[in-house]
């Protein structure tokens, strides 16, 4: 091979996707994982209070919920490219910030505000990365590639709740330091993103299309937005569908901050006193895998029927294996396989039950506007998480003294399950004021 045509294939070769679509959503899926999972256990573990920790840490969806209100700018300024390799820049400078901040005296309040740069940035790479990858693909390679983009995140997800955690509860137990430990993790996570910036810089190509808006400026922007806003509003059984997108996920949404929390809580304190590499196991490797087997069936059986035929089965599935919490609050098994097969089913259900919730979203913002309205549809569905969230440890402490059941010990998780459990009904009258399509969802013959 001569040498011109060397290059020519490395060109190609370097030019494939696949060269940076793998790394893109590892990078996009990272962040929010490390804000809005590792930071509920790292807090519990260096002694933060329940109510304290679930309420600080649930302003951190906020860049989520509000990122449809300032994403149109982005395009105002530089490319996407720019954008995204930018973001994992600065998410790994803040990254080594909070690792070298974790083992000082002043940790909590200066993580967090770390923490919510960090989230920040997450929601506005999520922006640049989304619609770099819309520009420089073809629709047929859009296509061909969703599934290695969607796995991808989906490893994110294992390695930010399950391996990162497990690598965390290794180092507590062979250091003896909890700040030590999960100072180490966020150091190697700063190292990837600093990382995985100047691999982007150089694999991700550059093309003509990406490039900041022409003949657009902030006045048009915010007009349009404003016609954009109000027509999403302006939409048939808006009221119904605002419910639906804030509450289905209403159990889910007060469980996320105290699952774990219970799991490593000592036993004395109503947990379950798991280790925190066990916490990792059960979360990062048994509840993602249960959650990818739930949404892979659900997406089966809705295009099977449709959307309207599955609505209220998958609501019980979203809402009924919250009792196993319950159970396992009540009787304290030391059995790892049993917690285990526990967490399995009711994250199983969970993914099953959310399908129902992801492909409303698309049915409510069909029409005019589409991408707009389902951004909008996203932010109220992570301010559905966000509020809950915030208030579940108030909950937990407001109940712990409460003893409904006649035991001795701390009531506190026992009561929150059971909180939750009567949450469930509230996911069952929103699922019964919608409207749906009979047909919508349903495979085409």
């Amino acid at each position: 091979m001569d040498g011109q045509s060397f290059e020519m294939s490395q060109s190609v070769k370097r030019d494939s996707p696949w060269w940076w679509i793998p790394s893109l959503y590892v990078a996009e899926g990272l962040p929010y994982f490390a804000v809005n999972t590792l930071t509920v256990l790292m807090y519990v573990n260096m002694g933060i209070g329940m109510a304290e920790m679930a309420f600080y840490t649930g302003w951190l969806y906020l860049p989520w919920v509000i990122k449809p209100f300032w994403s149109p700018f982005v395009d105002l300024f530089k490319t996407k490219r720019w954008w995204t390799i930018s973001m994992q820049l600065m998410i790994g400078i803040f990254m080594a910030a909070i690792a070298f901040l974790l083992p000082t005296s002043y940790f909590f309040s200066t993580t967090l505000f770390a923490f919510w740069l960090i989230a920040f940035c997450s929601a506005t790479h999520d922006i640049a990365a989304d619609g770099y990858y819309m520009i420089e693909l073809s629709p047929h390679e859009q296509a061909a590639f969703v599934g290695v983009r969607s796995t991808f995140y989906r490893i994110a997800s294992i390695i930010g709740q399950g391996g990162l955690v497990i690598l965390a509860g290794k180092l507590e137990e062979s250091t003896g330091s909890i700040p030590a430990a999960w100072s180490t993790v966020f150091f190697v996570l700063s190292i990837f993103f600093l990382s995985v910036a100047l691999y982007h810089s150089k694999f991700m190509p550059k093309t003509n299309n990406d490039k900041a808006v022409a003949g657009v400026n902030a006045k048009t922007i915010v007009k349009d937005f404003g016609m954009t806003f109000v027509t999403f509003f302006k939409k048939k059984y808006v009221l119904s569908a605002l419910l639906f997108m804030l509450l289905y996920r209403l159990p889910e949404a007060l469980c996320i901050k105290l699952v774990q929390p219970f799991l490593v809580s000592p036993r004395n304190m109503g947990g379950l006193e798991l280790t925190t590499a066990e916490v990792g196991i059960i979360n990062g490797t048994v509840g993602v895998v249960a959650l990818l087997l739930g949404g892979i069936a659900g997406g089966i059986a809705i295009s099977k029927g449709g959307l309207k035929k599955w609505l209220w089965p998958m609501a019980l599935s979203l809402t009924l294996p919250c009792g196993f919490y319950c159970f396992l609050a009540m009787t304290q098994p030391t059995d790892f396989l049993w917690i285990s097969t526990a967490v399995f089913i009711e994250q199983f259900g969970y993914g099953f039950g959310f399908s129902a919730y992801m492909l409303y979203l698309i049915y409510f913002s069909r029409g005019g506007s589409q991408t707009s309205h389902y951004a909008f549809c996203t932010a109220f569905m992570a301010l559905g998480m966000m509020i809950p969230g915030m208030f579940a440890g108030w909950i937990h402490d407001a109940l712990e003294h409460i003893n409904i059941f006649g035991s001795d010990m701390h009531q506190g998780f026992v009561n929150f399950f059971w909180v939750v459990m009567l949450a469930c009904a509230v996911t069952l009258w929103v699922c019964s004021r919608i409207h749906i399509d009979p047909s919508f969802g349903k495979k085409q013959l």
